[in-house]
C-alpha cells in the first residue's frame, strides 16, 4: 500500500469522510460509482483510490463517455481489428485492454448509449473483451470505476439507462459534496491553487478576500476555484490577492454581489462604531496620564493592575521580538520605536490570522481587539 499525502485537498467533516471512505474500499476490486457535480473533483478522488489500491503501479486509464461520438465509443472501449470498419486502416487496442491489471476510468457513464450498456454489461460479467472485428474475446483485469453528475437512478426510471448495468456498478457508491456543502475546504483550496499557478511568484489573499471567497456558492465547484485563482494569479499586479482590486468585469456576478454588499455592510458598521466610541469619548472623563498611545481596543478597556502591567515575562519579550523579524539588541545609533512598533502589531495581526487559518473574527478575538478595528488595521497596513 503507497503512502505519501492524500491528493485530495480539504479539512471538511465531508472531506475527512471521503478519505476514510477511500482508505477502506482502496483494496478491494469491487465497482465503485462516484457521483457528484460538474467539477466536485470525481476524477481526482479516482486517482486516489488507484494510488491507494494494490493496481498503483499498473495503468490508469481513463475515458469521457460524453466526449466520444457513439459510433466511435465502442472502438475506443474494446478496441477493433484492421478492415473491421471504414478507415480501420491498423489494428487498435481498446481502453479494457489498456487498463489491463489497473483501473479504467468510466467518466460520464450517464451518457453512455444504451446499446452500448449492454455491451458493457457483458464484458463485466464475463470479464473478456471482444474486438470489433474480432472472433475471439480477451480476458480483461481491471477495477471499474464510473462517474456521474446526472442522476442514475432517476434514469432508471425512465428506461435512460440499464438497471442491471447502475447495479453492477454500483456496488460501491460515493458521493462528492458540492463546494456550497463543504465551506471550509475553499479557503486551504484557494491557496493550493494560488501555490500551483504561482509561477515563482509567493502569492496570497488578503484575509477579507478569503472571506469573501467562503461566501460565494461555486457553481463550478473545485474547476472553478481552480480556473478563478489562476485567472486572478495572473491578473494581480500584487502577491497579495485582494477583490477589492479586481476589475469587476473580472468576477463571476454572483461573487461581485457578495463583495459589494460585504463593503457596504462594513463601512456601515464602521460609521456606527465610531459615533458610539465619540460618545463614550465625549462621557469620559480626561485622562492626564495619556501617554500619547492610542486605544487599541473599540470600547474602552479596565485599567491594568500594577503588578500585572509588569508581569510580562522574558519568554513573551523574545516571542515578541522574534515576531518583529528585528534585532535583539539596540544599536548605539538608536532605532525608530515608531516603526518597531508597527512592525511589532504587523507580525501579531499575521500570525493570528495565520493560526484561524484566515477567519478575520477568530483572529481578532486571539488579539483581543474589535473585529472592525482589525479590519481596520488591516486596510492601514495594506495602504502604508
Amino acid at each position: 500500500m503507497p503512502t505519501g499525502h492524500t491528493a485530495i485537498i480539504g479539512c471538511s467533516d465531508e472531506i475527512i469522510q471521503l478519505t476514510k471512505m477511500l482508505s477502506l474500499c482502496a483494496g478491494s476490486d469491487a465497482s465503485i460509482l462516484i457521483q457528484g457535480e460538474s467539477g466536485s473533483g470525481k476524477e481526482v478522488v479516482t486517482r486516489e483510490l488507484h494510488r491507494l489500491s494494490k493496481r498503483c503501479n499498473e495503468s490508469f486509464i481513463g475515458i469521457n463517455c460524453a466526449a466520444i461520438p457513439a459510433q466511435l465509443l465502442e472502438s475506443e472501449l474494446f478496441g477493433h481489428k484492421k478492415g473491421a470498419f471504414s478507415g480501420a486502416i491498423a489494428d487498435r487496442i481498446g481502453r479494457f485492454q489498456l487498463a489491463h491489471l489497473g483501473t479504467l476510468f468510466l467518466d460520464e457513464i450517464g451518457d453512455m448509449p444504451l446499446e452500448l450498456q449492454a455491451k458493457l454489461l457483458r464484458v463485466l460479467e464475463e470479464r473478456e473483451v471482444v474486438p470489433l472485428g474480432a472472433s475471439a474475446g480477451i480476458t480483461i483485469d481491471v477495477r471499474i470505476v464510473a462517474a456521474t453528475h446526472q442522476d442514475l437512478e432517476g434514469m432508471v426510471s425512465r428506461g435512460e439507462f440499464r438497471e442491471d448495468l447502475y447495479h453492477r456498478l454500483n456496488v460501491i457508491p460515493i458521493l462528492i459534496p458540492p463546494l456550497r456543502q463543504r465551506r471550509a475546504d475553499i479557503p486551504e483550496l484557494c491557496l493550493y491553487f494560488a501555490t500551483k499557478f504561482s509561477d515563482k511568484r509567493s502569492i496570497s489573499f488578503t484575509p477579507e478576500t478569503l472571506e469573501l471567497l467562503s461566501k460565494y456558492d461555486w457553481p463550478g465547484n473545485v474547476r472553478e476555484v481552480a480556473n478563478l485563482v489562476k485567472r486572478l494569479s495572473v491578473l494581480s499586479s500584487s502577491d497579495s490577492i485582494d477583490l477589492y482590486n479586481i476589475p469587476d468585469a473580472l468576477l463571476p456576478k454572483m461573487l461581485l454581489e457578495i463583495r459589494n454588499d460585504f463593503a457596504s455592510k462594513v463601512s456601515s458598521h464602521d460609521h456606527h462604531v465610531e459615533g458610539e466610541t465619540q460618545k463614550i469619548s465625549q462621557s469620559a472623563p480626561p485622562n492626564d496620564s495619556s501617554d500619547g498611545f492610542e486605544e487599541e481596543s473599540e470600547l474602552p478597556q479596565p485599567p491594568i493592575p500594577a503588578e500585572k502591567s509588569n508581569a510580562c515575562s522574558a519568554t513573551e519579550v523574545e516571542r515578541i521580538i522574534r515576531l518583529s523579524q528585528s534585532i535583539n539588541q539596540i544599536p548605539d545609533s538608536g532605532i525608530e520605536t515608531k516603526n518597531l512598533l508597527q512592525e511589532i502589531e504587523t507580525n501579531l495581526i499575521r500570525a493570528a490570522l495565520d493560526q484561524s487559518e484566515g477567519n478575520v473574527s477568530q483572529a481578532a478575538k486571539l488579539l483581543k481587539i474589535g473585529r472592525t478595528t482589525l479590519i481596520q488595521k488591516l486596510d492601514k497596513h495594506r495602504n502604508d
